[in-house]
Order: C-alpha cells, then structure tokens, then sequence
C-alpha cells in the first residue's frame, strides 16, 4: 500500500467522529433525491405504458347530441388517426349499507368490445354485454371504497329512471388514473365512481340511439392540436360542443402532471439544502486539517511528493466521505421511495406502478453529490495543492493579541477567567465564529422548513372550510333550473338555511394569455359560502365585474380596473368582456368570483341556479340524503366534512409524509453540525485547553471555555436559523404553487419550539460528549508536543 494511502486511511480513522456526522448529513441528501427522483421516474414509466397499452386519447369534447353520422366528417380531420364517438352521462347509486347518494359518470363501451381509445384494464371479470340485465364494469378505486365484487348488484337513477346495475367486472382507465368528481379538487372514491355500461344498454337508459354526445380522438405523430381543435369544434358547434381540448387539459392527466413538476422542484430544493450544509462542512473539515498538516505536507512535498499527488489525497478524502454518505442514503432513499409508491397507488390508478431505482438516479446522485462536496473543499483542496515546502515547514504566524474592545466592557470585566476568555476567542476569530453560526443555523433552518407543510395543512384547511366554506352540504342539480328548486330545498327535513349559486364553464382570455376556467356567482347576502381578501377577510361582491383568485390573475397578466374577454363554454357560448373589479385570494382551485345577479344579467339568462349550499341539523341528515335521492334534478349532494376528509386523504397526506421524512433527516442534520462543530473546536483547541490544565484550572473551568462558547454560538444561531428557515418555507411554497392549491409559508409557533428543542438537544448530546473527551486528555501527550 503507498504511504499517501496509509495516510489516508489514518486521517479517516482519526476524523471518525466528524466523518460519520458529515456522512450523516450527506446521506439525508442523497436520501430525498433518490425518493424524489426514483418516484417521478416510476410515476412516468408507469403513466407512458398505461397511455401507450391502452391508447390514452389525445382530444377530447363533449356536446349535447349529435347522430351517429357525424363521426364521418370527424374522421376525416387532417391528423387524426382515430376517432370514437361515445355516450356519457351521469347517474346516482345507492349502494347497500351507505347513507348517501354517489355520483357516477357513465361511459359506453362499444359493440367490437373494449373499443379503440381509452381501452379498460380487467382486474377481475368481463366487460359488460346486452340484455335484460343492466351489466356494467366499475372503477377500481370505487369497488374498493365499498367492498364491491363482481356478481353485487347497485340501484341506479339514469335520466330519472331507476335501474338495477349487475357489476360484471372491475377495472381502470388512462381517463380515471386520478378519478375525481367534475368541479372537485380532491378525491372522493366512496361518494364518486366511474362505471362502463355497454353502448346499446346506455344508448336505451339515456335515450341515445343512434347518438352520441362524446367525443375522444387520438392524433398522427406530429400532427397540429390546435389545428385539429379548431376544426373539430367548428363540426360540434351546431350539435352544442362544449369546446374540445387537449390531453394537457384532461382533468386526470393535468393532476399527475402538476405531482410530478411538484415532486421536480422537491428534488432540488431539499437535497440541495442537504448538500450545501454537507458541503460547508467539508470545507471546515478538510481547511482545519490543511492548516494543521502544514508540516507533514511540506515533508511529503520535500520527499518528492508532487502537487498533484498531494491534492489528491486530500481531494480522496473528500470522496471517501462522500461515499460514505452517498451509499446508505441511497438505500434509505430506495426503501423510503418504495413505501412512497405505495402510497401513491391510492391516489394515482394503474395497472402497475414500475417502481425502481434506476441506474440514472443512482449516477445522478453520486454525481451532485461529488460535485457539491468538490464545490465546496475547493478553496482547502488549492490551498494543500499550492503549498510551498519551505512556507510549510515554518510555523503559522501566531496571531497579534491585544485588549480587545470586548474586554473593557464593564459586563465583561465582571465575568470570570473561563468566561473571558470565550469573549476574547470569539472577538479575535469572528470568521470562525461566523461560520460556526452559519452551521447551526442552517441546521435549524431545514428542521423547520421539515415541520412547515404541516402547519400549512392546518392554515390551509382553517382558510378553506373555515373562513369560505361554511356550508354543511352542497347541493348540484343536473343542468342549471330557476329559483323555485331552491325554495324545494329549503324545505327539506333539516335544512336551517339554504343559498344559491351558479357556476359556469368558461375561457377567460387577457391579451395573449388565456385560461380555462369557471366563474363562481353567489347571492348577494351570502353567507355559507364567502370570499376572502388577501388579508383573509370576508369581502362583498361587487355589484358589477369579477373578482379573480391571486393565482389566476398572475397567470392572465391583468390588475383591477382592466378588461378581460370572457368566452362561456356552455348554453348559448357568449363571448363578453367583463372588467376586473379585484382580487381575492384562495390557497385552493383557481376560478373568478361575481354576485348571482350580474351573472344572470351578463348571460342573459333567467334567475338559472346550478345548485344551492345549505345548513343543515345533523341528526336529519339521513332522512335528508333520502330526500335528495328522489329528486331527479339533483346530480350530486356532497358534505363540507367529507370535503375536509378528502382533502386531508389526498394533498395532507402527501404532505405529512414529506413532512415527516424532511424532519426525521433534519434532526440527523442538526445533531451531525453542531456535534462536528463541537469536535472541531476541540481539536484546534485541545493543546490550549490542557495547557490551561496545567496551569492549574480545574476540569469543569477548562470544558466551559469550549462548551461556553458552543452554547453561545448556538444561542445565537438558533434565531438566525429560524429565520432562514421561513425563507426556505417560501421557496418550496412558491416551487409547489399550481392551479389546483397553493402552499403559503405559514409555520406555527409549535414547529419554531420544535425546531429550537432539536437544536437544544443536539448541543446538550454534543457537549456531554465533547466534555468526556476534554476529561480525558493526555496531559502528557499534549506537553510532549508544544512547540
């Protein structure tokens, strides 16, 4: 073995301690990389096998009804490859044993079988067949909601008709990989399904024959979209097209699309933050060892030992580290990703998730990681390269000592030796103080950016159903209808008070922007539902224009005041401007807000409604649900708890397992900083402190003069890094914004105390180790090598 390579073994052996902290620190980064990282890869995978298999439509439109004849002239668009005309419609079941009506969105399946686009995926049983029974094939997130098995049977209301539906099978969809209810943000499998019903069968329970009322297509490589759209709505438009749009549009694969840009941006911040506290570290390290290595260098050097030679080794020591750091986070990293996916099997619907960790992810976390540990020793690494034997062989120049400033303090004069002395060691070295600071407080700084998703949940969960949506029940009727529905409701058993509302369909476009939609009006005295300020408090809708979510109205580029061309994707399909009269801010959804009346006035419609939001007493409930599944018009009836439910099944879950994960590993962070910090301190420190041994100072005086000014520095890093911290809150919160919520950086005092606690604790670990070792010195030893 060549010395440089004993060398380097014994530099290891003897920097365990910080080398394990530092290893420690690296692997919570490559950990969170590798989750990220190897769960959008699987999420991927997955989704372009299920799309490809399975022929995932690229346009979709809806339309009232047009005849079968119509998919001719369709067919022959310039760029499509294949066109199938279907039916849809919604329906109600009762299922055995639950209270409430569920929502069902029925799709035909056509004679040939499976059909050409969105084919199903069989996990168990047929695909439904004509005849006297009603056979329908159901999604498999709603099966397993309500325990439902092939051979059970269902009570369906279809267009007021009731039938009896007999489940032949069980399956999925590229439509339903995240199956939610229209005009929902989160999932609902127990309140929502997907259901397939052969065509002749449907086309009889909607009154069909002969029609259809969907549309999907799928293009030629290279084809134009927008081209293919525009013609496609110019054929629909005399049979009440809705306006076709693209897969980018389609609710399901918007959803996965922004988890997976979500999950991008993770895979960068928090690693990241990992490395650079990895890497700071490093350079602490291996600086401390150039300057006291000084003397062996120059001896090496001497020997012959070229400059390339010897900045190797220090640079293989780097790596040495690194690896391993590198090689248990990426395990961790594996095992962790890999229950990750199973969570997401809840929420996201194939027929496999392929998950794994690839070679790339391995090589791409090797390869930042190496590079940020490079990144930062560089400046130590020069420094050992450039040495000059003769430079080296002298000692440093000791520094210059003088009375400090701090020293004629009154407060200071009054302190004892030990406590002096910290003074005088922290004003002579602010560099190291400073970086020692920074250290710390970095390691405060991810403990509470692990704890601030949590707490954001909570804001967010208080914001939206507590300050806005105050309703108990929504109510949603089948097609908008006049005012006397809502006088029927308000005299259901139970309903205390009911409002209307009215929400449509609509592109709102602003100069070269623009953006689907719906715009939400409410009564003018509302009270159940309201919107909100950016100070979160209940404002009243403007007699005239609209009110725009924050989100929204930074993506139109449009303020107060101007003018935005409204284009109603339903009805009669008007085109108007409307002026902005504000802007309200929602951390949910993204839509535009107008009082009842003007929206009646603008569409020139009668007092149409699309549903009501009602109060309720909950001991009626029951007999009200009963109630509202014997009225024809009433599509889907949905209670706020269920909404606080869903939300905290889909989005907080996510959320509290990042959550969970970031702060485990951050507690590791902290604990490797401010125990390597401690080490390091005592080992440029130790022939001082035995000296002062010597010289008579007892034990305890010799460990406060280190663990006084560790407890100092930590003092004031731990503000520093709270503070920090919420700065890395907004940074996630402005990389996970999207159109469906927004994360605000809101951090509750609880996870400041948390965060404060854990760094406390650490420090207290650290010193009680740190004051063993200080009680241990080799008197002896330390006098035998002074200068």
């Amino acid at each position: 073995m060549r010395a440089l390579n004993r060398k380097l073994l014994r530099d290891l052996w003897n920097l365990r301690a910080q080398a394990i902290a530092i290893a420690l620190v690296i692997a919570g980064g490559v950990a969170t990389w590798v989750i990220s990282l190897s769960t959008i890869e699987s999420l991927q995978t997955s989704q372009r096998m299920f799309y490809q298999n399975y022929r995932f439509a690229d346009v979709f439109a809806s339309l009232e009804r047009a005849p079968r004849s119509t998919m001719a002239p369709i067919e022959q668009i310039p760029g499509v490859r294949a066109a199938e005309g279907r039916i849809r419609t919604s329906a109600t079941l009762t299922v055995s044993g639950f209270d409430e009506p569920v929502e069902a969105l029925v799709t035909s399946v056509p004679e040939s079988g499976r059909g050409e686009l969105n084919r199903l995926y069989l996990n168990a049983g047929r695909l439904p067949q004509p005849g006297s029974d009603v056979q329908v094939v159901i999604s498999e997130a709603f099966a397993e909601a309500h325990d439902l098995a092939t051979g059970d049977t269902v009570a369906g209301i279809i267009r007021g008709r009731a039938t009896r539906l007999v489940i032949t099978g069980i399956g999925l969809s590229p439509e339903f990989v995240y199956q939610i209810r229209p005009g929902s943000l989160f999932p609902d499998h127990t309140r929502y399904a997907a259901i397939w019903m052969h065509r002749q069968s449907l086309e009889q329970a909607a009154g069909m024959e002969g029609a259809f009322n969907d549309v999907v297509l799928q293009l030629e490589r290279g084809a134009n979209g927008a081209a293919v759209i525009e013609r496609l709505d110019s054929i629909l438009e005399r049979y009440g097209g809705t306006g076709a749009f693209g897969r980018d549009d389609h609710t399901s694969h918007s959803y996965l699309s922004e988890e997976m840009e979500q999950l991008e941006a993770m895979a960068w911040i928090v690693p990241l933050i990992f490395l650079g506290v990895a890497a700071f570290l490093l350079n602490i390290v291996v600086h401390r060892m150039v300057r006291m290595q000084r003397d062996q260098i120059a001896i090496l050097k001497a020997f012959g030992y070229r400059n390339g030679a010897i900045g190797l080794h220090f640079t293989g020591l780097v790596l040495l580290i690194v690896l391993l750091g590198a090689l248990p986070g990426i395990a961790l990293g594996g095992w962790l990703g890999h229950g990750l996916a199973s969570i997401y099997r809840e929420f996201f619907r194939f027929p496999e998730l392929y998950f794994h960790v690839g070679p790339a992810v391995i090589a791409s976390a090797a390869g930042v990681t190496t590079a940020a540990a490079l990144a930062g020793t560089w400046r130590a690494l020069w420094q050992a390269f450039r040495l000059m034997p003769a430079e080296a062989m002298r000692p440093e120049q000791p520094g210059r000592f003088h009375r400090s400033l701090a020293e004629r303090l009154p407060l200071v004069r009054r302190m004892d030796q030990p406590s002096r002395m910290i003074v005088r060691n922290l004003e002579r070295q602010p560099v190291k103080a400073v970086l020692a600071i920074t250290g710390i407080a970095l390691a405060a700084a991810i403990l509470v950016t692990g704890r601030f998703q949590q707490d954001t949940i909570d804001f967010m969960l208080d914001v939206q159903f507590g300050f806005a949506a105050r309703e108990d029940l929504t109510v949603t009727f089948t097609e908008p209808t006049g005012r006397r529905a809502l006088h029927e409701l308000q005299s259901l058993s139970g309903v205390i008070r009911s409002e209307p509302y009215r929400a449509v369909a609509v592109e709102l476009v602003h100069g070269h922007r623009s953006h689907k939609s719906a715009i939400q009006a409410f009564a003018a005295d509302a009270m159940l539902h309201r919107t909100l300020d950016a100070d979160l408090d209940p404002i009243s809708l403007p007699a005239s224009g609209l009110l725009l979510t924050d989100w929204l109205a930074n993506r139109l580029n449009v303020k107060p005041g101007q003018r935005l061309e409204v284009r109603v994707l339903e009805g009669n399909r008007r085109t108007t401007e409307i002026q902005v009269a504000g802007i309200v801010r929602e951390f949910v959804g993204a839509s535009g807000y107008m009082r009842l009346d003007t929206l009646n006035r603008v569409l020139f419609e009668a007092d149409s409604i699309s549903g009501a939001f009602l109060m309720t007493e909950t001991d009626q409930r029951r007999i009200l649900f009963e109630q509202l599944k014997t009225r024809p018009r009433v599509a889907t009836s949905s209670l706020r708890e269920n909404a606080i439910a869903s939300f905290t099944r889909t989005m907080g879950e996510n959320i509290r397992i990042f959550s969970l994960i970031n702060t485990l590993l951050a507690g590791v962070v902290a604990f490797g900083v401010i125990y390597n910090t401690a080490r390091l301190a005592l080992s440029e420190r130790a022939r001082e402190l035995a000296s002062l041994r010597v010289l008579g100072f007892r034990k305890g005086e010799i460990a406060w003069v280190l663990l006084g000014e560790l407890v100092l520095l930590t003092l004031v890093a731990i503000p520093l890094g709270l503070w920090i911290g919420h700065g890395f809150c907004n940074l996630i919160g402005h990389a996970m914004a999207s159109e469906f919520y927004r994360v605000p950086a809101i951090v509750h005092g609880d996870s400041y105390a948390f965060a404060t606690l854990v760094v406390v604790v650490a420090m207290l670990i650290s010193m009680l180790a740190i004051g063993r070792r200080i009680a241990r010195l080799d008197l002896v030893e330390v006098l035998k090598t002074r200068e």
